[in-house]
């Protein structure tokens, strides 16, 4: 069979007797990242030494036929570097094809970025989406968020320690500045940090530079106290007021949960 097993995200406590037994017993493991998996075994003290296959989002594809067929003869365990296989990371292909072959796949459960962070979020947890990675260029990144926009569940997302700032930034301009959101960092290790707040404020956080690996939620959307043309109506007011367009937006995206640029881009058709 193919045992996908969770690894820990920091704290090498979190490891489960399940994994370390799994461990202890594996002759064969396909790993992300090879190099991590041999730390892993040495800082757990497992003296047992399995063949190590790399499995990466390189070779995937490449290599997912070949591991199914070998877990036809012996289990086969399945590693990423951190938290659980094929949660944005590799093994979806893998799980599919071994579905597709009748082999059988399991898991051994424990850590989770995207869990402990909805967690310790102080955001709703009852329905909630996992976007992982936005994109890295700042228009495709505005136009992921933007379609995000209107979203009611909690949002998890991931994001590079150098990009959040910028990602904040994007998230109060199509979210709104007023909408909730916290960004964990280092979770489960020595510098484990949340921060919580409206997106406007931690943008301006943001901008003193973040550290180690991050997990931002974000409260999902509100039902729109008054529909987007009567907002709209009310940017237009502000600016008739002699409020710039780009400001009033935002004041109108504070009160109404429609997004700043959704009502810049509407007040601007509207103006002709």
């Amino acid at each position: 069979m193919i045992i996908l097993a969770a690894t820990p995200i920091g704290n090498l406590g979190d490891a489960s007797t399940r994994l370390v037994e799994a461990l202890e017993s594996a002759t064969v493991v396909a790993a992300e990242d090879t190099r991590t998996t041999q730390r892993l075994l040495a800082a757990l003290g497992i003296e047992n030494r399995p063949r190590l296959i790399a499995f990466h989002d390189h070779n995937e594809k490449a290599k997912a036929a070949e591991l199914v067929e070998l877990a036809r003869d012996e289990d086969l365990l399945v590693l990423s570097d951190a938290g659980m296989p094929t949660v944005s990371d590799p093994g979806f292909g893998l799980v599919a094809a071994a579905a597709e072959a009748g082999v059988t796949v399991t898991a051994i459960p424990g850590p989770s970025a995207v869990l402990t962070a909805l967690a310790v979020s102080g955001l709703p947890t009852d329905r909630f989406t996992f976007e992982g990675f936005v994109p890295r260029k700042p228009g495709e990144r505005s136009a992921a968020l933007r379609g995000l926009a209107a979203e009611r569940r909690t949002m998890v997302f991931f994001e590079a320690p150098t990009r959040v700032a910028a990602t904040l930034a994007d998230m109060a301009a199509e979210f709104g500045v007023e909408r909730r959101a916290a960004v964990c960092r280092e979770l489960t290790k020595l510098h484990e940090e949340v921060v919580r707040g409206p997106l406007a404020e931690l943008a301006e956080w943001a901008q003193g530079g973040v550290r180690g690996e991050v997990v931002i939620v974000v409260a999902g959307a509100e039902a729109h106290a008054i529909a987007l043309p009567d907002a709209v109506t009310q940017v237009l007011e502000l600016v008739r007021s002699g409020t710039r367009l780009k400001d009033a937006a935002a004041e109108v995206s504070a009160h109404t949960g429609h997004s700043s640029r959704e009502l810049y881009q509407a007040a601007l058709a509207v103006r002709g």
